[in-house]
């Protein structure tokens, strides 16, 4: 079997690494227990996570053990990484609801039986840590004017930086040492952004414990326009079906750039390096098939063959012109609605399609919007009881969006 260190650089994963020579014999030669840190923000997570998903399962296929940690101490003061301003402060209430639905996701992914992965929380640590205890131990191996050059804090000094978040990278670092001390923790990974907090760990537990731990960063996924992957007009692409659809995180998938397809074949599934650079290689409507099956495979891992196999039907029945198919994002309303008429505008924006009617005009004087396959002229276009077909109609934004409207 390959060293798993050379499948993650092969594939594009690594950013940054301490030690590589090093890490990479020691993931050679025995198994090694490592975590990756979750805040939890909101009560899923999202597709940038599903890429740390995959960096621990090719970790955990090559022997080596997962903690996953859940953030229910930090999130209390929150990470000031990439951020020009305070993060929302959350109840302690809503962020132990959040880490039991982060708990939930992280099971489709890892295998937690027979100790192969664990999941904590450093709430269970942090919380009742003594101030005056915590300073003299750990806080007098930090240098605030050493912190002061790392870019998480450079960049909010002249917005404003509170003690509150001052106090982030100690906490995280601290994580490493418990890991270590109570797990034998030897590796900590993370987003590219997360690298000054990691050294702040890698430095503290070999200063405190004389033994050799490593830190490693992989890249921030992003598209080749050069936003973060998973956003959208409509907002974040999250990996519980209740907030992302299997058939909406399908298309989103389907619909990325020719030029992110390579990257993102190696990044976010288990195929094999010859066939994604095959797949890659294939040219004007052809690499559409590379998308397709992209799609797919980010589909069944994250929800499951049924709606993956929904989900593509649904995407090939639209794609052929075809609006049978159930899987095709629906919303029932009320018949009565249709009764007087709705204008167009104020339909999209009830069905999500728009945000403003600024959007809805543009969209329709470029001829963006048909009404099952009729474009729409008009931005005051009436939409009544006359325009259903066996009680649907189907709408399309754009050439990839579409929504059906039921009564």
């Amino acid at each position: 079997m390959a060293n798993v260190f050379d499948v993650l650089n092969e594939r594009g994963y690594i950013d940054q690494v301490t030690h590589e020579e090093e890490l990479r014999e020691l993931l050679e030669k025995e198994s090694v227990a490592f975590y990756i840190g979750f805040d939890a923000t909101a009560d899923s997570l999202t597709l940038g996570h599903f890429l740390q998903m995959m960096v621990m399962m090719h970790m955990q296929r090559a022997g080596h053990k997962p903690i996953a940690l859940l953030g229910g101490g930090t999130t209390m003061i929150g990470d000031p990484s990439g951020k020009s301003d305070m993060r929302k402060v959350l109840t302690r209430e809503m962020i132990d609801h959040n880490a039991e639905c982060f708990k939930e996701q992280f099971k489709r992914f890892l295998d937690f039986n027979e100790d192969r992965a664990i999941m904590v929380n450093n709430a269970d640590w942090l919380m009742d840590l003594n101030f005056v205890n915590f300073m003299r131990e750990i806080g007098v191996h930090f240098s605030v004017n050493r912190m002061l050059t790392f870019d998480c804090y450079k960049n909010r000094l002249e917005q404003g930086l509170t003690f509150f978040e001052f106090g982030y990278m100690l906490m995280q670092s601290y994580d490493f040492l418990y890991l270590y001390r109570h797990h034998n923790c030897k590796m900590q990974l993370g987003g590219s952004d997360q690298w000054s907090n990691i050294i702040g760990g890698y430095e503290l537990v070999r200063k405190l414990e004389q033994d050799k731990v490593y830190g490693m960063t992989f890249k921030l996924l992003t598209t080749a326009a050069g936003t973060k992957m998973g956003k959208t007009e409509k907002g974040t692409i999250w990996l519980d079906k209740e907030k992302t659809s299997p058939y909406e995180l399908f298309q989103y998938l389907r619909n990325v750039d020719d030029r992110d397809v390579e990257k993102f074949l190696a990044l976010l599934t288990f195929l094999p390096m010859d066939e994604v650079r095959r797949l890659s290689a294939l040219k004007d409507a052809e690499i559409n098939m590379a998308k397709e099956v992209l799609a797919y495979e980010v589909t069944q891992m994250v929800h499951g063959k049924e709606d993956a196999d929904k989900a593509l039907e649904a995407s090939r029945s639209l794609f052929a012109g075809s609006a049978d198919s159930e899987s095709i994002p629906s919303t029932d309303m009320d018949a009565k609605i249709f009764e007087e008429g709705i204008g167009i505008l104020d339909l999209m924006r009830e069905l999500g399609l728009i945000k403003t009617n600024s959007e809805g005009r543009r969209l329709v004087e470029q001829g963006g919007i048909t009404i099952d396959g009729e474009k729409v002229e008009a931005v005051d276009r009436m939409v009544t009881l006359d325009d259903f077909n066996d009680g649907r109609i189907l709408i399309r934004k754009g050439k990839k969006v579409y929504h059906q409207v039921k009564i």
